[in-house]
């Protein structure tokens, strides 16, 4: 049995674990509630940005622009996946990097040769061990999500796209449902088009007019949107890495504190053992002076 010594020191162990992950989840929890509200604001705007791509391409059959073709012949398809720089944030990047696992082995399985573009420590160091793909390059030590981050990946996407280096492109992240919901999606990104369910929101909208015309909107719309689209899923993913760690930290706290209770009551019992057999050796010394 140990000693009791050794029990105070496990339990000013335990203590002191306790007050960083207490210390995490309440600043998990504060930067949740800015990232949720940043990932609210994002949803509207986007679902409209697609609604107006939608109602050009019913009303204007003949628009075209490069990112939204599709290639005749598919042979290289990038697949970007978002996780997170840092760990501590239970099962939320083990499940994106599955997801992105399953989705490179499909396309590898269609034939195509595969380019992985990690964005995220997690992700580049996942691909890296396990050898899946081409690394194309890596985005990693974000910090706080802004639109310059989405708007280099976007370039960097368009360029390869246009070219011909790469003839489609698909992205893996975390889409944030709830505090407790976070759930892995693998979409379409080039070639870009808006989903029917989006685009047919702008069917039901008032007529409009563009000026000059909808080959030069394309212009400026399409790479905003792809842009658009990449922000919002870094922001998704933001949001989806504070809920998933605050989670893991109010869990990891809450079994500090059961393991404090146990320690502590396996010192009690220690202590009274100990004092026990003290008495039991003043008293068989005093019967042996009688």
């Amino acid at each position: 049995m140990p000693s009791t010594k050794e029990i105070r020191r496990r339990i000013r162990t335990v203590q002191k674990t306790q007050q960083i992950t207490s210390a995490m989840r309440m600043v998990s929890a504060a930067k949740l509630r800015r990232a949720q509200d940043a990932i609210l604001a994002a949803r509207p705007y986007a679902k409209k940005m697609y609604a107006l791509l939608g109602e050009i391409g019913r009303r204007h059959k003949d628009a075209e622009h490069p990112l939204l073709q599709t290639h005749p012949q598919q042979r290289v398809h990038e697949l970007i996946v978002v996780t997170s720089d840092r760990g501590l944030c239970g099962a939320f990047n083990a499940n994106v990097l599955k997801r992105g696992q399953a989705t490179a082995r499909v396309l590898v399985a269609q034939g195509l040769r595969v380019v992985i573009t990690p964005v995220g420590k997690k992700a580049d160091e996942f691909f890296r061990r396990r050898k899946i793909g081409e690394t194309q390059r890596v985005w990693s030590g974000l910090g706080t999500i802004g639109i310059k981050h989405a708007s280099e990946i976007a370039e960097h996407l368009a360029k390869r796209y246009e070219s011909g280096e790469i003839d489609g492109a698909t992205l893996v992240y975390s889409e944030f449902v709830s505090a407790l919901t976070q759930i892995p999606q693998a979409n379409l990104l080039l070639p870009l088009a808006p989903a029917e369910e989006i685009a047919d929101a702008g069917r039901a909208s008032l007529p409009f007019e563009i000026e000059p015309d909808a080959h030069k909107l394309l212009e400026v719309l399409v790479p905003q949107a792809l842009e658009f689209t990449l922000y919002r899923a870094l922001l998704e993913n933001q949001a989806g890495e504070h809920a998933a760690r605050m989670a893991a930290m109010e869990s990891a706290t809450r079994n500090t504190e059961e393991l404090i209770g146990s320690l502590t009551l396996k010192y009690n019992r220690a202590r009274q053992a100990a004092i026990t057999k003290e008495l039991m050796e003043i008293v068989s010394g005093a019967e042996a002076l009688k």
